[in-house]
């Protein structure tokens, strides 16, 4: 991205008021251009698609696609736009799934206006940017996940992964979630990935046989 212009960035999230929060601190920081809004994931992947900005600043649990099927998208569509995660979720084991997807960043919910933008204009300049405080407990995780052991799921993962265990098909399972069922396809097929095996019974089968499910 050039120096001498304004970063151009979309801002997801299905909470107006903290979209709307957000949006007006970044544009206010008189570095930033807000390109576009969208309330779910759905109408967020449509606008990064059509604006193609140099980041995305996407809410992590939103109706339709939430914040990593968004992720996915970009990724897979091979779109130039970097994408930083926003969450009140800051679980290191969360964080870590984040970046390994290809996240550009990682920020709580709690993150202050000029932290934000400062994630938003690294990001843009291609790094990866996640707070000191949850870099700490990053690392742990990291050090965790380089002792060898079976897959580890990512939490929606593993709430599919239980769903099913239980009976659900995936529609049900969306419901259950309050997720779009793409959304829910998405993890299912990671989570086949993960696990070796290529169906919901096959899933649960090697789940129960790993201890990821009773």
């Amino acid at each position: 991205m050039a120096t001498d212009r304004r970063v151009r960035v979309v801002v997801a999230d299905d909470h107006p008021f903290f979209r709307d929060g957000v949006t007006r601190g970044l544009a206010g920081s008189g570095r930033i251009d807000v390109v576009a809004e969208a309330g779910d994931g759905l109408e967020a992947v449509e606008a990064i698609r059509r604006e193609q900005p140099d980041v995305a600043l996407v809410d992590y649990q939103m109706p339709g696609l939430d914040g990593i099927a968004v992720l996915h998208a970009v990724v897979r569509d091979r779109l130039p736009t970097r994408v930083v995660l926003l969450s009140a979720i800051t679980d290191s084991a969360v964080v870590f799934d984040a970046i390994e997807e290809g996240a550009a960043g990682y920020l709580g919910k709690d993150a202050g206006r000029g932290e934000i933008v400062d994630a938003v204009v690294r990001a843009a300049k291609g790094q990866t940017v996640i707070p000191v405080e949850l870099g700490v407990t990053l690392a742990g995780e990291i050090r965790a996940r380089s002792q060898p052991r079976g897959p580890t799921l990512s939490p929606r993962e593993s709430e599919v992964l239980h769903a099913f265990a239980r009976g659900l098909t995936i529609p049900q399972t969306a419901a259950e979630l309050f997720i779009g069922a793409s959304t829910v396809k998405t993890h299912a097929q990671r989570l086949y990935e993960k696990l070796g095996v290529g169906d919901r019974a096959a899933a649960v089968a090697e789940g129960m046989r790993r201890g990821l499910v009773e």
